[in-house]
């Protein structure tokens, strides 16, 4: 997303060859084959240690740090491990997106035009709210050591990027579109809802 709205923004005259289908595919595959193979690597080092007790997890989501903390062994090195894989899945998209966003505004500024600066904190502003609200809770999770969290509060800020941040996105990436109004407000009328003529 941060991606796209950097073209359009700074690049608008090459925009539809930079962002065609092959572009579109291109980054798609890169973020699910990440995914897939961070999760392998996950999987991996939850079954390197064995587990006892009952198995109850004090958390609504069987996150990784929570089912860590039900293994029988010295979990540090997978700590660790898990540390810098967070690490890297959070901050790597987090500097690209800030990057281009920061490009963005200087592009904009540069311009001298309040109406193309308040364009773009309309465009680029609910984007970047969410993604603060996602990035910032997952770096409470993951990266701050769980020892000097509660239970109480892993699963108040969880709720945040498990459940607020999907529900805010059709919201801001659907709602705002043109298209999306007028078949609302063709539904609506339907539904007799609607200005009668």
């Amino acid at each position: 997303m941060a991606y796209d709205r950097y073209l359009a923004v700074c690049h608008p005259l090459i925009y539809v060859t930079a962002m065609g289908r092959w572009r579109q595919l291109q980054l798609a595959s890169a973020c699910w084959v990440c995914g897939f193979f961070g999760s392998v690597i996950c999987v991996f080092l939850t079954f390197s240690h064995p587990f006892c007790g009952f198995g109850l997890i004090n958390h609504f989501i069987c996150e990784l740090p929570m089912v860590l903390k039900l293994a029988c062994d010295d979990t540090r090195i997978t700590e660790i491990i898990v540390f810098f894989l967070a690490a890297v899945v959070i901050f790597g998209p987090l500097s690209v997106i800030l990057t281009s966003y920061g490009l963005i505004l200087f592009s904009v500024y540069k311009m001298r035009s309040a109406r193309g600066l308040r364009k773009a904190f309309s465009t680029c502003g609910s984007h970047l709210a969410v993604v603060t609200l996602y990035y910032g809770t997952t770096t409470f999770i993951y990266i701050i050591p769980q020892s000097e969290m509660s239970p109480g509060n892993e699963k108040k800020i969880a709720v945040f990027y498990v459940v607020v941040t999907p529900l805010l996105n059709p919201i801001i990436y659907t709602l705002r579109n043109k298209d999306v109004h007028m078949a609302v407000a063709k539904v609506v009328r339907r539904l007799g809802f609607g200005k009668k003529h």
